[in-house]
C-alpha cells in the first residue's frame, strides 16, 4: 500500500495524488483520499517480487517526497528523469524493495 499525507505546514490539498513507477509501466495510478486519516492511499497488487522498483508520487502532476520510501536512486531512464526530485545529492527517484511472499 502506498500512502501520502500533506507535508507539515501545507494546508492546501492537491486535486490529485498519483503513484507512477516501474511496476505500473510508468502509467499514473490515482490514489484515493481518506478524509478520516487525512491521507491518500492506493494498493497495487501483483508487483513483481525479488527486485527493486523505482517510483514517484505526484501531487497535481508534480513529484512530491515520500518519507516512507525504501531508499533513493539516481534516475537512469527517460521515465525516471521525467519524474525525478532534486535532493542535496542531485536528482533522485524513490525505491521500493519488493520481496516474494
Amino acid at each position: 500500500m502506498f500512502r501520502w499525507r500533506l507535508p507539515d505546514g501545507q494546508t492546501q490539498a492537491p486535486s490529485t495524488v498519483e503513484v507512477v513507477g516501474s511496476f505500473t509501466g510508468w502509467q499514473r495510478v490515482p490514489m484515493l483520499r481518506d478524509n478520516a486519516m487525512d491521507a491518500w492511499h492506493v494498493t497495487i497488487h501483483h508487483i513483481p517480487g525479488n527486485r527493486t522498483h523505482h517510483y514517484m508520487l505526484l501531487a497535481d502532476g508534480q513529484p512530491v517526497h515520500d518519507k516512507d520510501c525504501d531508499g533513493l536512486a539516481v534516475p537512469t531512464t527517460p521515465q525516471e528523469q521525467q519524474y525525478q526530485i532534486m535532493t542535496d545529492r542531485g536528482p533522485r527517484v524513490f525505491m521500493l524493495f519488493a520481496q516474494a511472499k
